[in-house]
């Protein structure tokens, strides 16, 4: 196959694997941001903005409603978008979803405020959450792929974990931003006015990252598969009928990488600031060094399931996680500095790193090509939608019933955490009982 060019047909001035991997860890630091943004400004601002006539607890909660709203509009955005990006391929959707979340997040920091418009304000909010996730739907899949099908078999845990760096990147940025502005500008400038900075400079993000996929290249194992007649017209059906299994217990797998990193990121930054009245910036400071240090030992899980098996470092990170469950918050509660910068890089960097730096290679080999998109983007965005989307709601929720003590909300985290580990460890790759290559290296390590 000759190398893939420029979309004008100029060569690629770097390797045509680092300019996917490049374009595909843009469009994840994309999607984080936004939802990054939106899950930090709903933690300290929203339930203000949007939801003033609640108690700050219930005006919280309130917030995370809007956060799952997005949520609940992913799983339908990743069938409809796999759908296609396993039709037609997997460029021009990621195009389309990328500017689907950004403008959405843009558009968040036009909305007037409830004292404005009123209850329009809250509504604006929930529909542009909705067409958000849709695009976010369809995002991760995509991103993922391109880069896993450009990679060596046994090296595609390091090269889809690069991708993954986007994620940590994503909350680096914002919430860069969110510390800078309530830090430097005058007592209360950012909550009457500066939250809305963030969402609109998204706009370069958006810009940045539209350049760069147009200039990348169709992905050759979709390409091979188009001209061997191997396509669908359906590949949901397919997917359902003949790797159902996988696609649930993926789905059970995901839910505590997910789910835990907002329980670490959203639901205690919530906690810290509004029950326990810690002041912002050193909260936020503790997740930008864990964010840090995950960017940094992502590409090495991804490196170590390439050599001892991707579901060993996957089930090893949830096992992880719920024995930390209780001691994050303790270190939490403390309010130290120190100690809570610990509790995130532990939660993040380690116990998180290690099932998202494995994730991608486990869960993409699951599924043939003709049906990846569609199979990889049902795994992600159910698997989001049950951990991720309803993690804030339940660790609110829990903190609420314990009169806002944080036991319940630990115990959430070891549950989920067991379950993922579970069912990750039943994982098998490979087609109609035949292992890939990679499940025959992971099974040479065992």
């Amino acid at each position: 196959m000759t190398s893939p060019t420029t979309g004008g047909g100029a060569p690629l001035g770097r390797t045509p694997l680092q300019r996917v991997v490049t374009a595909s860890a843009l469009g994840t630091t994309v999607e984080y941001y936004d939802f990054t943004l939106y899950s930090t400004t709903a933690a300290l601002v929203f339930n203000k903005v949007f939801f003033p006539e609640s108690t700050p607890l219930v005006g919280t909660l309130a917030s995370f409603a809007t956060f799952f709203v997005g949520y609940i509009a992913r799983p339908l955005g990743g069938l409809v978008f796999g759908h296609f990006g396993d039709r037609l391929g997997r460029k021009n959707v990621l195009i389309t979803t990328m500017l689907m979340m950004g403008l959405g997040t843009f558009a968040i920091g036009l909305i007037p405020s409830y004292a404005s418009i009123g209850v329009a304000a809250p509504i604006l909010l929930v529909l542009i959450r909705l067409i958000q996730g849709l695009g976010m739907g369809g995002e991760y899949g995509g991103g993922v792929l391109m880069a896993l099908e450009y990679s060596p078999r046994g090296r595609q845990g390091f090269y889809t974990s690069l991708v993954h760096i986007g994620t940590p990147a994503g909350v680096l940025l914002p919430v860069g931003l969110v510390t800078l502005l309530t830090t430097v500008l005058p007592e209360g400038a950012y909550d009457g006015w500066a939250w809305r900075v963030p969402f609109l400079l998204s706009v370069l993000l958006i810009a940045v990252g539209v350049y760069i996929r147009l200039r990348v290249s169709e992905s050759p194992e979709f390409l091979k598969m188009r001209d061997d007649r191997e396509t669908r017209r359906l590949p949901i059906t397919e997917l359902l009928t003949g790797y159902g299994g996988k696609v649930v217990l993926s789905i059970l797998a995901k839910i505590a990488e997910s789910g835990l990193y907002n329980v670490y990121y959203v639901v205690a930054v919530a906690y810290a600031t509004t029950h326990l009245n810690l002041p912002r910036t050193p909260i936020l400071m503790a997740v930008l060094i864990a964010c840090v240090v995950e960017c940094l030992t992502l590409p090495i899980f991804g490196a170590l399931s390439d050599r001892i098996g991707r579901r060993k470092v996957y089930v090893g990170g949830a096992l992880f996680q719920a024995v930390l469950a209780a001691p994050f918050f303790l270190l939490v509660s403390t309010g130290d500095f120190f100690l809570t910068t610990l509790a995130m890089t532990l939660g993040l960097g380690i116990g998180h790193g290690a099932m998202y730096g494995a994730q991608a290679a486990l869960f993409a080999n699951l599924y043939p090509v003709r049906v990846r998109y569609t199979g990889l983007s049902a795994t992600q965005q159910f698997g989001a939608t049950l951990g991720g989307g309803l993690a804030p709601l339940i660790g609110t929720s829990l903190l609420v019933a314990a009169g806002g003590h944080w036991s319940y909300v630990a115990l959430y985290g070891v549950a989920i955490a067991v379950i993922s580990g579970v069912s990750a460890s039943r994982l098998r790759s490979g087609e109609a009982g035949h292992p890939t290559s990679a499940d025959a290296q992971e099974m040479a390590h065992r």
